[in-house]
Formats: structure tokens, sequence, C-alpha cells
């Protein structure tokens, strides 16, 4: 039986097959699209609360944003809320603010402040170098509270906050040091503490209390802030 020779190899170069593209990694997400943290939603509101004070927003305008702020889960969604203000900051930015005056500089004395915040188909703001007393009431009814007390000197041991929000809402910080409890009732609405212990035993306690009607109140320490000035529970007793 006689063998059948095999074909002779072709001169023609073999066509090398063209190799796919990678497939794009679809784990890189857009810049807009990366979730926001606490520190940036922090940064957006104290701009917010800025051109408030400032009169560059609105009583409506700040707490529509001041709200959505709070409520964003991407750095998207915080962008445009201080697109249109002269502070606006690109978003993210994990740079450390500007240091303040020199330390050896005495701090300005804390400023004499009601103990009522009330804010009625409006706003009330407070922030700053204040002085806190042993109570405090805020008020919210078809508006908004914003009571910052990061910067705030405290002169009681133990703060009561009593808040009243009737389809309103009530935003409370304070410093990351300093004791946080909450005992307050939501009634179609939201009454939300973020309780901590701090590591000093004789660091003021914060108390808020009350109730939210169709509103809200939202308590939280605000991290990077840190309570300086208080007057210490004396060992002695």
């Amino acid at each position: 039986m006689e063998n059948t020779p095999s074909p002779a190899p072709s001169d023609q170069p073999v066509p090398l097959r063209k190799s796919e593209p990678a497939p794009a990694d679809q784990s890189r997400v857009g810049e807009a699209e990366l979730r926001a943290s606490d520190a940036d939603r922090e940064r957006i509101a104290d701009l917010l609360r800025d051109a408030y004070a400032e009169g560059r927003l609105t009583v409506d305008e700040h707490a529509e944003r001041i709200e959505a702020a709070y409520k964003a889960k991407t750095l998207g969604e915080l962008a445009p809320l201080t697109r249109d203000l002269p502070a606006h900051q690109s978003i993210p930015t994990d740079s450390p603010r500007p240091a303040p005056a020199s330390a050896g500089q005495p701090l300005p004395p804390a400023r004499e402040e009601s103990a009522n915040l009330v804010a009625i188909f409006g706003g009330s703001t407070r922030k700053g170098r204040w002085r806190v007393g042993s109570h405090i009431r805020a008020t919210a009814v078809f508006g908004g509270v914003d009571l910052d007390m990061t910067d705030a000197v405290f002169e009681a041991p133990e703060v009561v906050i009593e808040v009243s929000a009737v389809f309103g809402g009530v935003s409370i910080r304070v410093p990351e040091n300093v004791t946080l409890i909450g005992s307050g009732v939501g009634v179609f609405g939201g009454f939300d503490v973020r309780e901590q212990t701090a590591p000093d035993p004789y660091a003021p306690v914060v108390r808020v209390k009350g109730m939210a009607l169709f509103g809200g109140c939202d308590a939280k320490p605000r991290r990077g802030k840190k309570l300086k000035e208080w007057v210490r529970k004396q060992l002695d007793g």
C-alpha cells in the first residue's frame, strides 16, 4: 500500500491570530463615583454654613443643601452643592486646613449666646467659639437648626440639649473627645444620636433628648475636632 505524500509546506506565512483587547478594568471607577466619607460631608457642610452666614445662600437654600450634604453617598453628589460658592474646594481634598495663628497667641474670648435656638419656617445656625452652658433648647418647626459645638468652650461638666423638631430638622455636632448620649424619640421621623464614651472620664457629657415629629434629629461627633477647653470635674469630688 503506497503512502500518500503529505502536502508540502506552504511558503505563505501563517497569519497570526489577533489578540483580543483586554477587558476594561471594571473595578476602576470615576472620581465622582467614589464613596464620600464623613470628613468629606463635614467639609461641605462647613462651606455651606459660612456661605449662609455671609448671606450668599437663603434660608431655604442653606437648609436644602445641608440636608443633601449629609445624605450624599458619593463625591459626585457633594460637588454641585458648593460649585457656585467662592470658597469652593475640589473634591476630594485630604490636605489639612491651614494651621491657626501661632499657638502662643491667646484665643479670643468665647462669646455669650442664648440657650435657645429657634427656627420656624427658617433656619438657625450657631458655630464658632461660644460658651456652652448646662442646658440648650433647639426648636425647629418647618425649619432647620444647625448646632456646632466643636469650637465651643464648655462651662459645665454636663450639657443637656432638649430637641423639638416638628416638620423640621436639628443637626448637632460635638467634639470627638466628649461623651455623647441620646434618649430622644422619633414619631414618623428620626432621632439619630451616635453615642460615644470619651476616653477621659472627666470630659464633658452631652446628653441629647427630646422628640422629632415628622422631622429629624442628627447628633454625632465630628472627626478631627477635639475640645481643648472645658471645666474639669475635680478629682476630690
